[in-house]
């Protein structure tokens, strides 16, 4: 059987934020689905990106200084040993990815990093014991389709949660208000949306701090605590760290290829989903697809058919 491999790709809010799903360089830090056809695992295969020369030197740099400050807790200065963290921790870039399966069961996963994951605080699965699943959004920029994807889930009683850039935040203050209103779970996307492995300490805590300042300023709220990492890149240094700044790391163990226009549309879209739910499914959906936003109500509709109820983060990480 032909395997699937779930990838990542770049998010470039400068170039893509208008132009949106069309742009290979736009949003997405998420999956994408390469054929597999010698059924080989590559779970820590991450796509060549197409930043120039200067930032790969400045990522070089960054990276780096990330290597000389892991143990630098949050509020320390560079080169102080935490007083929470004691020890160094692996800097080594992890980047998410799984073989899809339709048999309604969870992907398989290496027990190192299942074990690395849950050690610190990080969920890319609930329970695989009931019938429960969890839907988020990544948005890094709004391609029109959020109130509409808002309004179905309001219809069907269902509560998400939105991981939002800084980007998202200066450019939609009324719909993560909304968000909010609704009942929904805002996270944290970053401000910037780097490779976390790549920067240091003192750098990622601000690219949340950032988020964490607009997002009040919006909300009036200082409740951000899950972080889903850029393009699903992170190493447990990067774990370590955002957990000690009080984050759980949200992964995903269903997802596909939905921040362009899907050949089959939104029939397709229903598919991407509803074939591959399983229990303790934890779903990432880009809010950028108009497929996404026609087939809502009939995945919403469909996911509860087979079975299963909607949790939240809130409910998985109790």
């Amino acid at each position: 059987m032909t395997g699937y491999i779930v990838k990542a790709k770049l998010y470039n809010p400068g170039a893509s934020a208008l132009t949106g799903v069309q742009q290979e360089t736009g949003f997405n830090g998420n999956p994408v689905l390469s054929d597999d056809n010698n059924d080989q695992e590559d779970i820590n295969s991450n796509t060549k990106d197409d930043r120039s020369d200067e930032e790969e030197d400045n990522n070089d740099q960054e990276a780096a200084a990330a290597q000389n400050e892991n143990t630098t807790g949050p509020g320390s200065n560079a080169g102080q040993e935490s007083p929470v963290l004691s020890g160094d921790y692996s800097n080594e870039k992890h980047g998410w990815g799984f073989k899809r399966n339709d048999k309604h069961v969870q992907p398989e996963m290496p027990a190192f990093l299942n074990t690395m994951l849950s050690r610190h605080g990080s969920y890319w699965i609930g329970s695989t014991d009931a019938k429960v699943v969890y839907l988020t959004f990544d948005e890094g920029y709004e391609n029109g389709y959020t109130a509409s994807i808002l309004d179905t889930l309001k219809a069907n009683d269902v509560k998400a949660a939105f991981f939002v850039t800084g980007h998202y935040l200066d450019s939609q203050p009324d719909l993560v208000r909304r968000m909010v209103d609704e009942g929904h779970i805002v996270g944290n996307h970053t401000d910037t949306h780097p490779s976390l492995p790549d920067i240091s300490n003192s750098q990622i805590q601000k690219e949340l701090q950032i988020v964490e300042e607009k997002y009040e300023k919006i909300t009036g709220r200082n409740d951000l605590k899950y972080l889903r990492p850029p393009m699903g890149e992170f190493s447990e240094r990067t774990l370590v760290f955002t957990r000690e700044l009080g984050y759980h790391n949200i992964l995903w163990s269903a997802a596909a290829v939905d921040w362009v226009p899907m050949p089959g549309g939104a029939q397709e879209a229903y598919e991407a989903v509803i074939n591959y739910t399983h229990n303790g499914a934890l779903i990432l959906m880009h809010a950028v697809s108009q497929d996404n936003a026609e087939a809502m109500d009939r995945i919403l509709k469909g996911i509860k058919e087979q079975g299963y109820t909607f949790a939240t983060l809130d409910d998985l990480v109790r």
